[in-house]
C-alpha cells in the first residue's frame, strides 16, 4: 500500500475497551437510585450507542422521555470523574499502531464521543494519532461521512485511500457514505438488534488487529 494512505479508527469499541469505565458510570446512577448494579456484560453491547444506549441499557429512560436529559448529563458527569480508570486499548491494537508508524502510514480516531472526552483518552491511553475528529467535532454524527471526510481533510488524503475500522454498523455505513473503505472488527461492542458484523457489507471483517496487516498488505 502506497505511504499516502492512512488507517482511521472508531474508538469506543474498536481501538479501545471504553466500557468498564462507562459501565461503571451508570451503576454509579443505578446506585444512586437504590438499584443493584449490573454486570458489564449487560451494558457491554450499549457502549457504542453512549449516552443514549448506557442510559436506556441502565435506567430503561430513552432520550424522548421527560427525565432523559438530567441522566444523560448525571451519566456524563460520572463518566467525566473516572474517565480512563479500567480502559486499555484492545489486545493487539498497540502492536498494530506501532507496526503503521514502522510503515510510514497515518493513523487516526473518528468518533461520536465528545472532545472533553476523547482527546483526554487520547492523552491518558498515550497514542499519538495523526488527526482525532470527534463528535461536536462536524455538525453531523456517523453514519453521516462529514466526520470521515473532515478526517481525510485533515490528513490530506483523497477518502478513497483511506480503510475505517469500527464495530458499529453505523461505522461502516459512515465509511461507505464516504468513499472510504469500511473494516468491521469482530472484537467491539456489538449490539444485537445491529445484526452482525458479516452482514454489514464491509469491505472486510478482521478478528484481530492483526488482520488488518494483511488487509494493508493485498
Amino acid at each position: 500500500m502506497s505511504a499516502e494512505s492512512a488507517v482511521l479508527f472508531d474508538l469506543d469499541g474498536t481501538l479501545a475497551d471504553t466500557a468498564p469505565d462507562l459501565a461503571a458510570a451508570v451503576n454509579r446512577m443505578r446506585r444512586d437510585q437504590g438499584l443493584g448494579a449490573l454486570p458489564i456484560e449487560r451494558l457491554r453491547p450499549f457502549a457504542s450507542a453512549g449516552a443514549r444506549g448506557l442510559v436506556f441499557a441502565g435506567l430503561g429512560v430513552k432520550p424522548e422521555d421527560a427525565e432523559y436529559a438530567a441522566l444523560r448529563e448525571t451519566f456524563l458527569d460520572f463518566y467525566a470523574e473516572d474517565l480512563c480508570v479500567h480502559t486499555r486499548l484492545f489486545p493487539g491494537v498497540g502492536e498494530l499502531l506501532a507496526e503503521l508508524a514502522r510503515r510510514g502510514l497515518a493513523w487516526g480516531v473518528v468518533t461520536n464521543k465528545a472532545t472533553r472526552f476523547t482527546e483526554r483518552l487520547v492523552a491518558e491511553l498515550k497514542v499519538d494519532p495523526a488527526c482525532v475528529v470527534c463528535g461536536d467535532s462536524t455538525p453531523h454524527l456517523k453514519p453521516h461521512p462529514a466526520p470521515l471526510l473532515l478526517a481525510a481533510e485533515r490528513l490530506g488524503l483523497d477518502a478513497r485511500r483511506c480503510w475505517y475500522l469500527g464495530d458499529d454498523l453505523r461505522d461502516i455505513q459512515a465509511a461507505r457514505a464516504a468513499g472510504m473503505r469500511p473494516v468491521a472488527v469482530e472484537w467491539g461492542y456489538h449490539h444485537p438488534e445491529k445484526g452482525a458484523p458479516a452482514e454489514w457489507q464491509a469491505d472486510a471483517v478482521i478478528a484481530r488487529p492483526s488482520e488488518m496487516l494483511n488487509l494493508l498488505d493485498a
